[in-house]
């Protein structure tokens, strides 16, 4: 019997499943660097240590331990299924019959990292920019599909001091791409414990940056609140709709509202010149999401559109005129049919970021 284990990033991020499989195994096998997190559960087992490079040894050694009856641990580090040991023992395994395999699930970097930054996952990928067994064109075209999916990018090995082309081709897509401004947190493994640092994309490439980072990238709606990377999921925040809200969209929906900008308004412009007025009152409000601007107004419980102007662009009007309509039939329907006005509002932010 084989168990692959994920250890997770530390031994104190390894589960109990993880935990019992070491401990009932007969023989570990692990890479040399992360031993030292199981060293105490190793007494009274046989214990094969392997350097970097050896993946396919130590696959072909787990085997055939196995084949004697022995109960191996294949010891990985985060999760095995991802860049790790189980993707290795699979492709092996297809030359041998009745070989049992159980695989254990550890904290992978990417779900380590993401816990330190705050909650930067949404829809997600995640990239190896390792060129060691990876074409440099296959990871260009992975880069490419998730920056053109708008996913948050995970990257994982993504410098060391002699492989520098693949980040530096990918850091020119995500800047071709994404705005500077867009945020990134970085997280970084050493001896001497764990950075986090949380930055924007225009200033990673000052970040000490190595082979044991792991680098999140966020996309049209990661915003970063007080120190952390929020990718928000669009959920609805109950609120009731403003009497001059009700008043506004009551004249709208009759066709009497104001388009483009409003420039016999006493409040105008209420954020910056030139603005578009024709939403002078937010469908979306609250929306609860600082991707745009706006926050909430700490211990009161109100919601702050100061610092938003999306909602005043003309590319963000023509976006949002075209298909309110489809949606808003009523004032009411500004609360009933908050989910639907919400995922209006992240399409629309899409097609103007």
């Amino acid at each position: 019997m084989i168990t692959v284990v994920g250890i997770g990033p530390s031994r104190e991020d390894m589960t109990f499943r993880a935990l019992r499989a070491i401990e009932e195994a007969e023989v570990i096998i692990t890479y040399k660097r992360y031993f030292h997190h199981i060293e105490d559960l190793a007494e009274g087992k046989e214990v094969i240590l392997k350097g970097m490079g050896h993946e396919v040894e130590r696959a072909e050694i787990a085997i055939q331990k196995s084949r004697q009856g022995l109960k191996v641990a294949l010891v990985s580090s985060g999760d095995p299924g991802i860049f790790g040991m189980a993707n290795v023992l699979f492709q092996i395994l297809g030359k041998y019959d009745d070989v049992e395999v159980e695989v254990i699930p550890g904290v992978s970097a990417v779900n380590f990292a993401s816990s330190l930054l705050g909650a930067p996952l949404h829809d997600f990928a995640v990239i190896s920019l390792s060129d060691i067994l990876t074409p440099l064109s296959e990871i260009r075209r992975k880069v490419q599909a998730a920056v053109q999916g708008d996913m948050v990018i995970a990257l994982y090995n993504p410098l060391s001091k002699t492989r520098k082309e693949p980040f530096g081709m990918t850091y020119r897509i995500l800047l071709e791409n994404r705005k500077q401004s867009t945020p990134v947190g970085v997280v970084k493994s050493s001896d001497d414990g764990i950075s986090v640092t949380v930055t924007t994309l225009g200033e990673l490439f000052d970040v000490d940056i190595d082979m044991s980072t792991t680098i999140i990238v966020g996309n049209s709606t990661t915003y970063i609140q007080d120190g952390y990377l929020v990718t928000p999921r669009g959920y609805v925040v109950p609120y009731n709709i403003h009497p001059l809200a009700s008043e506004f969209y009551g004249k709208y929906l009759a066709g009497e509202g104001h388009s483009g900008p409003n420039l016999a308004c006493e409040y105008y412009p209420c954020h910056s010149h030139p603005q578009n007025c024709t939403f002078c009152y937010c469908p979306f409000y609250p929306c609860g999401d600082s991707s745009t601007g706006g926050h909430w107004i700490k211990e009161k419980g109100v919601w702050s559109c100061e610092n938003c102007e999306w909602i005043h662009l003309d590319e963000t009007v023509k976006c949002i005129h075209g298909k309110l309509s489809s949606i808003v039939q009523d004032v009411e329907d500004l609360k009933n049919k908050k989910k639907e006005l919400l995922k209006l509002r992240r399409e629309c932010i899409y097609q103007t970021r």
